[in-house]
């Protein structure tokens, strides 16, 4: 099975890095899949939503993704955003609990707080 090397970084720290056979991610574009091998790629990130990294040992990564980037080249995706929690890292009760607070105050709009929760809900699989 092809690998390539993925890194997750954001702006105080490394989140994770490691080999993965997959990385699907929302860019400001539409839905990506990569895989190794891809075309070289610059890309800017969607706010509020996921990223999923598909390790070689056939577990799956979910990752909340706040702004930022995504670089590809032939062998290596570098996913650098402005902020980023791995599932395992979420509150899902704050993150429901932030959800509702910002849809009451939203007014229509997408605030940070809202794009936030939406992406620790999605991450960890909950619908929203």
């Amino acid at each position: 099975m092809a690998e390539m090397s993925v890194e997750l970084v954001a702006v105080d720290r490394q989140v994770w890095s490691g080999q993965a056979t997959a990385v699907i991610v929302r860019t400001v574009e539409g839905d990506i899949g990569i895989l190794p091998g891809h075309a070289p790629l610059l890309a800017q990130l969607k706010e509020g939503f996921s990223a999923r990294i598909m390790l070689t040992s056939g577990e799956e990564l979910a990752v909340a993704l706040h702004g930022g980037f995504m670089s590809v080249t032939r062998d290596r995706v570098s996913l650098l955003a402005e902020d980023a929690e791995l599932a395992s890292e979420i509150d899902v009760a704050g993150a429901q609990a932030a959800y509702a607070e910002a849809q009451r105050h939203a007014d229509g709009l997408e605030s940070a707080e809202l794009l936030r929760a939406r992406a620790q809900l999605i991450a960890t699989g909950h619908s929203v």
